[in-house]
């Protein structure tokens, strides 16, 4: 048989979690085992060379449900089906698909974050064949990088406080603040007080310093009292810009807030920041490079 497509392996998947904590490595053995899929299938690779097909499209399916919360991630590499994981079971839908999936706001709010990525709409599978090839490929990509987004911010929010700041002192650096790792790492948080949660040099002699502010929250938005207080502490310590992170969001008046300051305040959102993780190579790596080449007309003159 050919290996199925991953919304097909998410109904096998779930079903492989119902009981207890699983390993993704072990459902792959195991659900290949069960649909009897050959040597030679199970042992094809992506063009990579570094997974094999079968335990990628696996992957995705565990990915996908847990975008839903049918699945919860318990460890690295683990996964439990979750209570409503186990509620869907107990009248299962004949497959599981993306179609399926949309009927819970966690996935619609994960496909509206992939949207938003993208210049254009992304398009519904049926629809693929009416683009062109690097359109496709562009609005996969745009997928996966949402995806992975949604990753990042889920182990930022798993991780202990201390781990955001880290974070936030290898990105500035990565983008060209602070020097080098250290001295940007004894800059930001060493102030501690006022409403400042870390001073970094905008340049390598640190002829001038940005002060920023960081909120590690889940469900809160950052509020404009927030943002006033924070201008309040850039204007003791006579600082003209400052840097507010967090993992959430900013409401609308915040924003505006922000806008009307006299002080330059830039606003970094969850969304922004795993964008920027991502740009920058933190805390994610090159997987696979795919090159696109095109006839070189000047060959042939």
């Amino acid at each position: 048989m050919a290996i199925p497509d991953f919304q097909t392996l998410m109904l096998p998947v779930l079903r492989s979690s119902v009981e207890a904590e699983v390993r993704i490595s072990d459902v792959v053995v195991r659900i290949g085992n069960e649909l009897g899929l050959t040597e030679e299938e199970l042992s094809e690779l992506l063009p990579s060379g570094k997974q094999t097909t079968f335990a990628n499209r696996v992957n995705w399916a565990k990915s996908y449900l847990g975008k839903a919360g049918l699945i919860t991630l318990t460890r690295r590499g683990y996964f439990q089906a979750s209570e409503r994981g186990k509620q869907v079971l107990l009248a299962p839908p004949e497959r599981i698909s993306i179609k399926f999936l949309e009927t819970f706001p966690e996935f619609m709010a994960f496909r509206a974050a992939s949207n938003e990525t993208t210049i254009t709409p992304q398009p519904e599978q049926s629809s693929l064949k009416d683009l062109a090839p690097d359109e496709v490929i562009r609005a996969a990509h745009a997928e996966l990088a949402a995806s992975l987004g949604a990753e990042l911010l889920a182990k930022i929010l798993s991780a202990p406080p201390d781990f955001f700041e880290r974070l936030v002192v290898q990105l500035l650096v990565a983008m060209g603040y602070g020097g080098s790792a250290i001295e940007a790492g004894k800059a930001l948080g060493k102030s501690g007080d006022g409403g400042v949660d870390g001073v970094i040099d905008q340049d390598a002699l640190g002829l001038d310093r940005i002060y920023v502010q960081a909120k590690r929250y889940t469900d809160s938005k950052v509020s404009s009292g927030e943002i006033r207080d924070f201008f309040g502490s850039l204007d003791r310590f006579k600082a003209t810009k400052g840097l507010f992170v967090t993992t959430s969001a900013f409401s609308p008046a915040a924003k505006e807030t922000a806008d009307l300051l006299s002080k330059r305040i830039v606003l970094v959102d969850g969304p922004l920041l795993t964008r920027l993780m991502i740009r920058f190579d933190i805390g994610c790596r090159v997987e696979e490079t795919i090159q696109i080449k095109k006839l070189d007309e000047e060959f042939f003159d």
